[in-house]
């Protein structure tokens, strides 16, 4: 049960939803993701450390950057069955859809350099 009330505390953060859904686009580096979430790095590194802890995202370096991703291990318990449900979630909120043009033109080559 500790996973599943991990997963919705993780859930219960605007902020961590909106990283979500902006993860369905593409991968993310914590300099992309404060770019268009206007938050402190410290901020958004909170937010990607409750959401890591909840299995719903995954980090990997590449180089200088850490890039963040969605978990879509199919051996996790819950994770794939609510991104699933979470793909379909607020398709026409007008701060998701704000988020997704922003992702589409961050560059993380002129932002971290």
């Amino acid at each position: 049960m500790r996973e599943l009330v991990n997963i919705f505390k993780a859930l219960s953060d605007s902020n961590r939803l909106r990283i979500l859904k902006m993860l369905e686009n593409r991968s993310l580096c914590v300099c992309e993701i404060t770019s268009v979430l206007k938050l402190a790095p410290s901020t958004i590194s909170k937010h990607l450390s409750i959401l890591r802890q909840a299995n719903l995202i995954m980090d990997e370096k590449v180089g200088k950057w850490v890039n963040y991703r969605l978990n879509k291990d199919k051996y996790q318990s819950y994770t794939p069955e609510i991104l699933k449900l979470l793909h379909h979630w607020l398709p026409s909120d007008e701060t998701i859809t704000r988020d997704k043009q922003l992702v589409e033109k961050v560059d993380r080559h002129q932002l971290c350099a």
